[in-house]
This record gives structure tokens, C-alpha cells and sequence, in this order.
């Protein structure tokens, strides 16, 4: 069964030259790292070509081209970890090993901290479940991988205030009610950006007898994370959110409770000794101390170094040229869409210190999901729609509508890709959409849509495209 939008115009529109946001100067140019598929053509339904405008970088960013070259590099010399003696083996432990040490120093990490590589942010806060040991607090504005990794127990789940200072102060009031080992807080929420007072919170944190780890991976990407000087206990991160492909990110942080926890997977790599005692009862294990205490098994080395290298070139430009190249264009996408009638914005707390740039919002009579196609379909421009792996957050802001469009912003974001954005956008609440879409298999498409789906000549078919994936979800 489809449910079908009828089209509005018979054919697609013409992208104008100027939008309102054209009344802010561009941002100026910054030497910012090159990234691999800059200027990728993408089909329109239509038939035409154009450049990719990819605002979907919170989801994941593409690798840098310095990303791509290393791990090219390195390839020629794929072997064991660790416990090789061949020449291309000692290549490999050496360049993990430094890959571990370049994640540390560019987080800020303390002398005595840990780096422990895992796939993904979501990984990382598992692992640290297992380690942890006392009652959890967080934030309902969580994304789902710092909200569901601390289920059952005493683990609690505080509703955040409408402004930080609220917050911050139901934050006190939570941790003098109850022990708790441990605060877990979004370092840049992936909804609206926003960013907390993380210095201040470790403080709070500290002052009750408990610890703070921060899921950093919206704010990596886009502000420097110092967690000595913060005084932040652990940090989580992706690395396909830090310009790197996919499968690994790392857990960086105190060692004392990783070195005692039950190892995340238990497997070689992991132990100093296991002894068979031959009676039918499992054998003995010694294990090692963290990080290869949980990092069984043979790692992602291409995955560590493509991370590390990512590190090291952000670590040049974290500090001033991505930032203000980022709030340049922030906001020149705030002042447009709010001249676009019927389009709302959301935010948690007005007065958050600081917002990286990510932006949501609702378009008045359309669904997210709808909206994000017609994006894709007839403008090239890649935005996500739905609610973001952060239910809890988008039934307060939204009340359980249909989600939400974000459009994230980074290196490699031009000013040209915001006005294109904002112009789809008028084009839309103006005249709707060019053609007709319908709701089919759970995935907003055009009616009639041409464009290959599958370049790669995987043999892909159009059933596995929207699979699993709910129109609105």
C-alpha cells in the first residue's frame, strides 16, 4: 500500500541565484583539510546532474583526503598485531601504537589515561558500562548510545530544565539526593547542536564523589576537547563523525576502573596467561590491564590509523579556522530559514554557552521524511530526517510528530550549500515539490525516479534501498 503526494508543479525549479541569507557576506576562505568525494555528482529525478551538497555530516562526514592517502600507504604492509616478528608486522604494532598516542594527546588525555579503540561511540560507552561501578546519572537529551547503554540497576535518568542554568542545578539537586559513580553527558547535542558547560558539570560531578564521561561524538568533529583541562573523567567518539571511515572510535579516559572490569571480549590479546586445568572446569585466565585488556582479538588497524590521522589533521585547525568557519555559516543558515514562512527551528536551552553546527527543524504540512527526499530528489542536497536516535528529546520538542530534518554543517560546507538549501526550502513551503512522492515499503521516493541506485554495480536492488526504515521513523 502507497500513499501518494500528488506534485504540486510539473517540473523542477530553477535554484535563484540570491536567498535572503545572501544579505550576510560568505564566510572567508580558511586553509581547512580537503575531503575525499568534494564535488561528487549526484543524479536529480529530472535527469540532470549536479554537485553534491552533503549537509549530513553529523551522521557521518566523509574521510579526509590526508585520511585516505595514510591508510593507503599502509595497506601494503597489512600483517598481525602485536605478536608478529616479520618486518610488516612491526610496521603495523608501531603505526596502532601511535595511533593510540595521537587519539590521547588530541583529546587532552592525562599521562595515566587510557586509549582504548572500539567501533564506534556507542562501543565505548557500552565498554564502560561493564566498568563502571555504581549508579549512572544522565540527561533524557541523550542520544540513544549515552541513554540506553545505562539501563537497569540505579541507573537514573534526569529531565533536563529549559535552560542550562536549570539544569545544571536539578543536576546538583539529583546527585545530593543519591550516591552516584558516574554523570554521563552529550558533549554537543545531535539534535540542536548545543553545547554544555562541560568544566562546570566535572566540578559538580567531583564535589558528590562521581565521575563525568562525555559522549563527544558531535563535538569532536567540530570543538577541541581538552579533558585534563576540563577535568572530564572519559570521552567517547566515532570516528566516521571525525572524518575517518567507518568502525572505529576509542574510549579515552582513567585507567583504575578499566583495569579491574570484566574484559569487554574475552579472547587473545586480552590475557597474560590461561591455564587448562583438565577437569572439566573452564580454564584459568590472568588478565592483562586496559586497553588490550578489551581489545580481543586481532584490531582495525587501517581503522586506528585512519582515526589517529583524521586527530592530527583536525588538531591544526580545531582550535580557531573550523570554528569560525563553522559559525559563519551557522549563521547564515539561522537567518534564512527564519525568513522562510511555516519553518521552525528547535533548540533545548537558548542560553547553552556554545552550538556547533548542526540545525534542525520542521517544515509546516510536511513530513520530515518527505522533505528530505524532495531535498535529495530534486536538489542533491543529503540532510537526515526522522528523530535522530534520540526519542525522548524529539517527543518534547516535536510531541511524537513525524521527526525532524537536521542539516549539519563542517569542513567542507560551503556557503553555496547553505543558499542552495535555503532556496530548496522556500521553493518548497512556496510551490511544493516539482514531483509527485509516494510512501512505499516505508521510504519516501518520487513516483517516477530514474536515477541509479546502484553505481557501484553491486547488483543492488531498489527492494533493499528502503529497507527498514519507516516513512517518518
Amino acid at each position: 500500500m502507497s500513499v501518494v503526494l500528488q506534485a504540486a508543479r510539473p517540473t523542477a525549479p530553477t535554484v535563484p541565484a540570491d536567498v535572503a541569507a545572501h544579505a550576510l557576506p560568505a564566510p572567508a576562505t580558511t586553509c581547512l583539510p580537503a575531503l575525499v568525494g568534494t564535488g561528487l555528482p549526484v543524479p536529480l529525478v529530472d535527469g540532470t546532474t549536479v554537485a553534491h551538497a552533503n549537509l549530513d555530516l553529523a551522521a557521518s562526514a566523509p574521510a579526509l583526503r590526508s585520511v585516505a592517502d595514510r591508510v593507503a600507504a599502509l595497506l601494503p604492509y597489512h600483517a598481525s598485531v602485536h605478536r608478529g616478528a616479520g618486518y610488516a608486522s612491526t610496521v603495523c604494532t608501531a603505526a596502532l601504537e601511535w595511533a593510540r598516542t595521537t587519539v590521547g594527546r588530541f583529546v587532552g588525555a592525562r599521562s595515566d589515561d587510557v586509549v582504548v579503540f572500539t567501533r564506534n561511540t556507542t562501543d565505548a560507552l557500552n565498554l564502560l558500562a561493564g566498568a563502571v561501578p555504581g549508579a549512572v546519572l544522565c540527561l533524557d537529551v541523550e542520544h540513544h548510545a549515552n541513554l540506553l547503554a545505562w539501563r537497569g540497576g540505579e541507573h537514573r535518568v534526569l529531565r533536563a530544565a529549559a535552560t542550562v542554568d536549570a539544569t545544571l542545578a536539578q543536576l546538583r539537586a539529583a546527585l545530593e539526593a543519591r550516591p552516584t559513580a558516574l554523570v554521563a553527558i552529550t558533549g554537543a547535542s545531535n539534535v540542536t547542536g548545543e553545547v554544555l558547560p562541560l568544566a562546570e558539570i566535572a566540578d559538580l560531578a567531583h564535589s558528590h564523589g562521581a565521575r563525568l564521561v562525555v559522549d563527544a561524538a558531535q563535538l569532536a568533529p567540530h570543538r577541541r576537547v581538552d579533558i585534563a583541562a576540563r577535568g572530564i573523567d572519559y570521552v567517547a567518539l566515532s570516528g566516521h563523525k571525525l572524518y575517518a571511515p567507518y568502525g572505529t572510535g576509542a574510549l579515552v579516559g582513567r585507567r583504575d576502573w578499566l583495569d579491574v572490569a570484566t574484559p569487554y571480549l574475552a579472547g587473545g590479546g586480552a590475557v597474560v596467561r590461561v591455564d587448562a586445568v583438565g577437569d572439566g572446569s573452564p580454564a584459568e585466565v590472568t588478565w592483562t590491564a586496559a586497553p588490550h585488556r578489551h581489545e580481543a582479538g586481532t584490531p582495525n588497524v587501517p581503522g586506528a590509523v585512519a582515526l589517529a590521522t583524521a586527530c592530527e589533521a583536525l588538531d591544526a585547525v580545531i582550535d580557531e579556522a573550523a570554528p569560525a568557519h563553522e559559525r559563519a555559516l551557522s549563521e547564515r543558515l539561522d537567518a534564512g530559514l527564519a525568513d522562510i514562512p511555516g519553518v521552525r527551528t528547535l533548540r533545548i536551552w537558548h542560553d547553552a554557552p556554545d552550538r556547533v553546527g548542526v540545525h534542525s527543524l520542521t517544515v509546516d504540512g510536511y513530513p520530515a521524511a518527505l522533505v528530505a527526499a524532495y531535498l535529495s530528489a530534486e536538489h542533491g542536497i543529503s540532510v537526515r530526517d526522522g528523530k535522530f536516535c534520540a526519542h525522548p528529546l524529539l517527543a518534547r520538542l516535536t510531541g511524537w510528530a513525524e521527526g525532524a530534518v537536521r542539516a549539519s554543517l563542517g569542513l567542507g560546507t560551503t556557503a553555496a550549500d547553505v543558499d542552495r538549501l535555503l532556496a530548496a526550502l522556500r521553493t518548497l513551503v512556496t510551490d511544493g515539490p516539482g514531483v509527485a512522492y509516494e510512501c512505499v515499503d516505508g521510504r519516501w521516493l518520487p513516483t517516477a525516479d530514474g536515477r541509479d541506485t546502484d553505481p557501484l554495480g553491486l547488483g543492488i536492488g531498489d527492494e533493499v534501498t528502503g529497507a527498514g526504515r519507516g516513512c517518518g521513523h
